[in-house]
């Protein structure tokens, strides 16, 4: 596989975890509960985790710390942006009920459409993508310590 296609993959493969997920959380009726947003995280730092890991495997001694860097990057975002397409047309097409059921446990006072929702997710995403990938190259980056030698007495 092409180290360079590695985000578009695993990007994919992460939009499709995160819509499943939303979808089966779904189906047992607690898409209203905002706690269980927390495995939206769990999902996408395996996803980058797992990104980052199989390129450094591919390149070996030629991985670089930005190319771990950036593929993380960009398998987040797109991530991001598949799942974000999806709950758009989620909430504006198939249950317009759903934004108001959110924001009158969330923000009561603000009178927002489900942009803010979207706003929301979007932000949420592209955060916990550059955090999740910054830790994790802290694994994974080429150590630039030299070996030890025996010291001379």
């Amino acid at each position: 596989m092409n180290p360079d296609r590695i985000h578009i993959r695993y990007g994919l493969v992460m939009a499709v975890a995160l819509i499943a997920y939303f979808l089966i959380v779904k189906l047992f009726g607690l898409h209203e509960n905002p706690w269980l947003r927390l495995l939206n995280g769990v999902i996408m730092a395996y996803g980058l985790y797992s990104a980052i890991r199989y390129r450094r495997v591919l390149e070996g001694s030629d991985f670089s710390y930005y190319k771990g860097f950036k593929t993380g990057i960009y398998a987040g975002f797109l991530a991001t942006l598949i799942f974000v397409g999806f709950m758009a047309v989620y909430m504006f097409h198939l249950d317009p009920d759903f934004p108001e059921s959110i924001m009158t446990t969330w923000m009561k006072d603000y009178n927002q459409g489900p942009g803010i929702l979207i706003f929301i997710l979007t932000v949420e995403g592209f955060a916990s993508t550059v955090v999740l990938t910054l830790a994790f190259m802290q694994k994974f980056k080429p150590s630039w310590n030299s070996k030890k030698s025996a010291q001379k007495a």
